[in-house]
């Protein structure tokens, strides 16, 4: 896999600033409202998330206008950040590969939900992201079922719904979580 970009690169560096200080401000921003997103879902006070990022409110509306603005940047900002880690992972063994893009594609999955409240499916971001996603991990697992170490008999996106229904479910902390999904993940591979 070449470091090509994906669409959603070009969305994420179309809404960042040029300016080093006004970069980090939106960064900084962008952190503060996936982890206000993961807690208390799409309801997240924008006030709670601009202290967080350690500016004032008026920095928040100068990046992000609308909620909506924000709930895109954020989901953006981390499918770009699934697609980059699909690139870094491409080198491993087919198996591990896929694996470890899973894994983060679990973690992903937390602040989707969040997001998902306050946008629909149809929208632009949604589309250039689902694309980019699916460019990012796709040739992942085909890359396993070649290797014969996943199965034949699924498609990417029979894997990311099962992901996506685990990820779905209340657990008691990460390590159960992690547990339910290696043990999913085992009917998913072959030939060991």
């Amino acid at each position: 896999m070449t470091a090509t970009p994906f669409p959603v690169g070009e969305i994420v560096a179309a809404r960042r600033p040029h300016r080093k200080d006004a970069a980090r401000n939106f960064d900084a921003l962008l952190a503060a409202a996936r982890e206000a997103f993961a807690e208390h879902g799409s309801d997240a006070s924008l006030e709670d998330i601009a202290r967080r990022a350690g500016v004032g409110i008026g920095t928040l509306y100068r990046n992000f206008p609308t909620r909506r603005d924000l709930f895109e940047s954020v989901y953006a900002d981390e499918v770009d950040a699934l697609c980059r880690a699909a690139v870094e992972v491409a080198e491993l063994e087919p198996w591990e590969a896929l694996t470890a893009w899973l894994d983060r594609f679990a973690g992903y999955m937390v602040t989707k939900r969040a997001v998902r409240e306050a946008l629909n499916d149809e929208s632009e971001i949604f589309q250039t992201c689902r694309d980019s996603m699916y460019a990012a991990g796709g040739p992942l697992l085909e890359r396993a079922q070649r290797a014969g170490v996943a199965r034949p008999d699924m498609d990417f996106a029979d894997l990311l719904r099962m992901v996506a229904g685990i990820t779905a479910t209340a657990f008691d902390d990460d390590a159960q979580r992690d547990r339910v999904l290696a043990i999913a993940l085992d009917g998913v591979r072959t030939g060991r």
